[in-house]
């Protein structure tokens, strides 16, 4: 068969850019020392590589969501210890003031220091976080969780909520990740009234038993109530410590099949870019000295 000159040049022209891509190629994957440079290098593995890809990017959210919440939770947890021990401390108080041996001067003298815890606790309450929003208020995080009217009555009352918002931590798993303090309210009224009873010298020895005894197991309750907040915090932080051991595993397992299968092996490129390069060397030669051919030369 015939072959003219044109198909001829225009094969071998074919021929040399399709060796030069394949080298091009297969360079550029060795600098970056990844298997594929394009999809079409491998199609099925680059599918494979972009599924492990965005389960790697869903497990690291989770991770840092995980991260956020436990830093949250230990804010929170240390605010509320803070309401326990007030909370002690005025229950302490109460029991050293229902003592029948006490004078009036006695009784009047632990109004200062009830008035601190209480205002202790109101503080408290209403603490805010980095980005100046209400961390007691449930999801009110705009309002503060108690606020006070001089003339109203009670004077303390509970304006945020006691919905929960929750973060997701793993595959169809949650976790609240804020708080309320809906009965603090309550503690602060009686403590208040508490206060107003020992200060005023027309209180009977009754009012200020009875005042002190619902006082004391207004401590009792709230103590409890916010107690089992922080048991709750705790229990939380173990199951999240446990889903970051799990997440960790899952990434350290996707991280080592992204490698298995997009890891380049050098040793096989190396041999690879020889053969490439000597087939291209070769392909030069044969090209030149073909082209060069004439019927002079066998005559």
């Amino acid at each position: 068969m015939r072959i003219a000159t044109s198909q001829f040049q225009a094969t071998m022209t074919r021929s040399l850019q399709s060796n030069q891509g394949a080298l091009a190629s297969l360079t550029n994957r060795m600098a970056s020392g990844n298997k594929i440079d394009v999809p079409s290098d491998d199609p099925v593995t680059a599918v494979r590589l972009s599924r492990l890809d965005r389960e790697q990017a869903i497990v690291g959210q989770y991770r840092d969501n995980i991260a956020a919440i436990k830093i949250r939770l230990a804010s929170n947890e240390t605010y509320l210890q803070s309401m326990v021990n007030d909370i002690t401390q005025s229950h302490d108080l109460l029991v050293w003031a229902s003592d029948a041996s006490n004078t009036p001067d006695d009784l009047k003298s632990m109004t200062s220091t009830m008035t601190a815890l209480r205002d202790s606790l109101f503080y408290s309450a209403n603490q805010k976080d980095q980005e100046g929003r209400y961390i007691f208020s449930g999801t009110l995080t705009d309002s503060p969780a108690i606020t006070f009217d001089e003339n109203g009555t009670p004077r303390y009352t509970f304006t945020g909520n006691t919905k929960e918002q929750k973060s997701v931590v793993g595959n169809g798993i949650s976790q609240t990740v804020n708080v309320d303090v809906k009965g603090l309210d309550d503690l602060l009224n009686l403590m208040d009234n508490t206060i107003r009873t020992l200060s005023d010298p027309a209180s009977s020895g009754q009012d200020v038993k009875t005042v002190l005894a619902a006082n004391m197991d207004g401590a009792s309750s709230t103590l409890e109530l916010v107690a089992g907040k922080i048991a709750s915090f705790g229990g939380a932080q173990n199951v999240m410590a446990t889903l970051d051991g799990n997440h960790a595993s899952v990434a350290l397992s996707n991280s080592t099949a992204i490698l298995d299968l997009g890891a380049l092996d050098m040793t096989e490129a190396a041999t690879e870019l020889n053969g490439y390069n000597n087939a291209l060397q070769a392909s030069y030669k044969a090209y030149s000295k073909i082209a060069n051919l004439s019927l002079f030369n066998v005559l």
